[in-house]
């Protein structure tokens, strides 16, 4: 006989969990006993909740397993909700376990009870309250197999505290039967095989690639297609690292901060094959306006994402790996030098700014920074400026190495997912690239990787101010600031130094790729302040409601 915290830890263990994430209190009691005593699944006790939530998603990007966190009733399991939403926007498989009052407590306003079901059914794939002891095997089963399966995304297993302390004899189940979540149909190889002649057909075809093909594993495969068939590729913000950005195919980033080469070479196509894509409004502009010459491919494991932004097209819905594979042979192999010359000439024509001044600029940390990082870095870039200069100017070779909140947009979330990724990849170097205004929120993980060594190197790029805001002022509303100054400079190296975290310092070229070079050496994590000027800004972008080729370059190309 175990009781329900025992098996829970049973269960975990089953499912390949070497690592939570959590944060105690009095309806923990039991699980954190269970932890102590077992010492097989490591327990970070985290500073606050929701980094726990972003170190469980970090952790699951990165290493494409499930990524646990756990949290008591109340509070502490509210404060995981802006976690599980970044991770529900982004598709991250994660398992949010939340300790509740006793189940007869339930529905009666107790001390620290909040039904988190209810407040978290929208931003989940599914979710759970455990009422029999004798349930919880097979829903901790169930939990992590919806969690990593189909399109991937995050559970919550609400545990009254009664439960976790009742004893029973527990089986855990080898296999899930869950009405209502069937197994992958496959896929529908008529639909394969007139995306097959559609691209043979095609004098301008284009690759737009997101986030499922990481997700999925098909990285390896939609290369295969794209050199067979001479296929240039563009990719979203969460699909940077899915295409080499040296080869000659890589077209990069495309969308509102994106290049605007890659927005023409959108807006040009004959034939756009869309995989693991939504048509976020971020990358379409105006949704009438997106690739207006093409024929669209869409392949998501989702059916819900077809026709959801952009309408007509040949949908297949399939895992993309299977797609991907069953459509190599299918291609002709061929080139397309004119397209690819004429993607090359805008590339010349409209390149990615790279500014020179006196002071530091931001593409130039982010070159500093590939070359002490080596070929297989993984870099959490927070939201908002840093996000697209992350995104945008540091190369990245391979997927699973560039994480960010890119569905919500959620400020605080490098450091915490960088803490996250750090223990799911202990042989890799760790960045987090922060603006000031986004560290502030998480900075208490600090002191998390402070007490167990994660070496974790954290950019703070310091402006005093909230940058990307402050960027929309200045273009849209003839430079009033309102709210975007954060006030005097802080100083992060004092801050990290009350929390036990080495700090340097740089302020030009020379200091940083010293201060970089001594941050590789320490094997705990290091903190350096980077001062920025207040007017670098992310150029160039598509004012809202514009085309996507439509981008302004410096902020005094807006005409309103």
């Amino acid at each position: 006989m175990k009781n329900g915290a025992q098996i829970l830890l049973d269960c975990l263990k089953a499912e390949g969990v070497e690592v939570i994430f959590g944060y105690p209190g009095a309806r923990t009691l039991q699980v954190h006993d269970a932890l102590m005593l077992d010492k097989d699944i490591r327990h970070i006790l985290v500073r606050h909740e929701q980094g726990a939530a972003h170190a469980a998603d970090g952790y699951a990007r990165t290493t494409g397993k499930v990524g646990v966190c756990l949290t008591t009733s109340g509070p502490g399991a509210t404060n995981l909700v802006t976690g599980i939403a970044t991770a529900f926007m982004d598709s991250v498989p994660m398992v949010a376990l939340t300790c509740q009052v006793t189940t007869a407590d339930i529905g009666n306003d107790a001390f620290q009870e909040a039904d988190m079901t209810g407040i978290t059914r929208p931003i989940t794939k599914h979710n759970y309250v455990v009422t029999n002891v004798k349930d919880l095997a097979r829903v901790i089963r169930e939990a992590f197999h919806i969690a990593r399966t189909r399109r991937p995304g995050p559970v919550l297993v609400d545990l009254p505290s009664d439960v976790l302390a009742a004893k029973t004899r527990a089986v855990i189940p080898t296999e899930v039967k869950r009405r209502g979540y069937p197994e992958m149909a496959p896929v529908n190889f008529k639909q394969l095989k007139k995306a097959a002649d559609l691209i043979n057909k095609a004098k301008k075809p284009l690759f737009y690639v997101g986030g499922g093909i990481t997700l999925s594993n098909s990285a390896t495969q939609m290369r295969a297609l794209a050199e067979k068939a001479g296929i240039p590729v563009t990719h979203t913000l969460m699909g940077v690292g899915v295409m080499d950005p040296q080869s000659p195919l890589a077209v990069g980033m495309l969308g509102m901060y994106g290049a605007w080469y890659a927005n023409m070479a959108v807006a040009e196509c004959d034939c756009l094959i869309a995989v693991g894509v939504r048509f976020d409004d971020r990358v379409t502009g105006k949704v009438d306006t997106f690739a207006p010459k093409a024929k669209i491919i869409h392949i998501d494991i989702d059916p819900s994402s077809i026709f959801k932004v952009v309408q007509g097209g040949l949908p297949i819905v399939c895992d993309a790996t299977e797609a991907l594979e069953k459509l190599l042979p299918l291609v002709e192999s061929q080139q397309h030098p004119d397209w690819v010359a004429q993607i090359d000439a805008w590339k010349a024509k409209g390149p990615l700014p790279r500014p020179q001044r006196d002071h530091l600029m931001p593409h130039e940390v982010m070159e500093a920074i590939a070359q002490v990082a080596g070929d297989r870095p993984v870099v959490a870039s927070d939201v908002g400026l840093s996000q697209m200069w992350t995104a945008n100017y540091l190369p990245f070779h391979g997927p699973r190495q560039y994480i960010t909140s890119g569905g919500l947009g959620t400020m605080g979330y490098a450091l915490p997912a960088a803490m996250g990724a750090a223990l799911g990849n202990p042989e890799r170097p760790i960045f987090a690239i922060n603006g000031d205004g986004a560290f502030q929120m998480n900075c208490q993980e600090l002191a998390t990787c402070a007490h167990y060594r994660i070496p974790v190197k954290c950019l703070i790029l310091n402006n005093g101010k909230l940058g990307m805001v402050r960027q929309f002022q200045k273009v849209f509303l003839a430079s009033r600031f309102a709210s975007t100054c954060l006030g005097p400079r802080i100083d992060f190296c004092m801050v990290a130094r009350g929390f036990g975290v080495k700090s340097l310092r740089a302020h030009g070229k020379q200091e940083l790729a010293a201060a970089l070079k001594e941050a590789m050496l320490v094997p705990g994590p290091v903190v350096i302040d980077v001062p920025i000027d207040p007017d670098c800004y992310s150029f160039p972008m598509v004012p809202p409601g514009r085309k996507a080729t439509e981008m302004i370059f410096d902020p005094g190309e807006w005409q309103g």
